[in-house]
């Protein structure tokens, strides 16, 4: 798998959920994983993965990347939703849900969280990764357009009006962290994802191994740094259901 701070969590976590199987391949379950930017290379790792999301078009991507990358054995595409997870997906079967990209366009967080917590199996992990409010408002504001960041810091949901913003919300720490706990899940790590390569010109990195090099490592050193953590272009949380 890539070498991003998202990844580097994700296989820890799937290396404890092995020694957990006696070596048996981790289930994992994508919630709205579209065309297999996640459970691609999950299944070239190892994974049993299952795919759920609404659109069929990102579904028949999703299998043709599969059959390129040589795991479509390995991945098992579900059309629906969160709504349907119930029926989709066994109670306490995955020990590991994604939900990335997920909770900014879910109708009911609440809902949503607890509908993944249910599908996680007992001492299993979801791993949520959202927009974050704080990263929108600096980019807006970069970018000179001062009404819009005023609106994005100011609004509850940190969302423009409903006509030029296709996410339903965006979230900072706090907020992820009492979505999560309300589901009863234990949150056991925020981080940032794209904290600061987001900012950085490409200019900077072009034909410079060494720059490249400096720029991963202070990514990862940065994605658990508060207050760079919380400017992210995205946050990462791993969230533990009970044993």
């Amino acid at each position: 798998m890539r070498s991003d701070a998202v990844y580097q969590v994700l296989e820890t976590e799937l290396a404890d959920v092995r020694r957990r199987r006696g070596g048996r391949p981790p289930l994992v379950l994508d919630v709205g994983g579209g065309s297999g930017v996640w459970a691609v290379p999950l299944a070239s790792a190892g994974c049993s993965v299952t795919v759920v999301d609404p659109s069929p078009n990102a579904l028949a991507t999703l299998q043709r990347r599969a059959a390129d990358a040589g795991v479509a054995d390995h991945i098992t595409p579900l059309q629906g939703d969160t709504d349907a997870l119930a029926a989709l997906s066994p109670e306490g079967g995955a020990d590991l849900v994604l939900a990335h990209g997920l909770l900014e366009v879910v109708d009911d967080v609440d809902v949503a969280v607890s509908a993944l917590a249910a599908v996680t199996a007992p001492g299993g992990a979801v791993s949520v990764l959202v927009a974050n409010r704080y990263a929108a408002v600096l980019g807006w504001a970069l970018a000179g357009r001062l009404v819009e960041a005023l609106q994005l810091i100011q609004d509850p949901d940190g969302r423009l009006d409903a006509a030029s913003d296709t996410l339903q919300r965006r979230f900072d720490t706090d907020g992820l962290r009492q979505a999560l706990a309300v589901a009863g899940l234990t949150v056991e790590l925020i981080q940032g994802q794209a904290v600061l390569s987001d900012l950085v010109p490409g200019s900077a990195l072009d034909n410079n191994p060494r720059a490249a090099e400096a720029m991963a490592e202070l990514e990862r050193v940065a994605a658990l740094r508060s207050p760079l953590r919380d400017i992210a272009t995205r946050l990462h949380a791993i969230a533990r259901r009970s044993a």
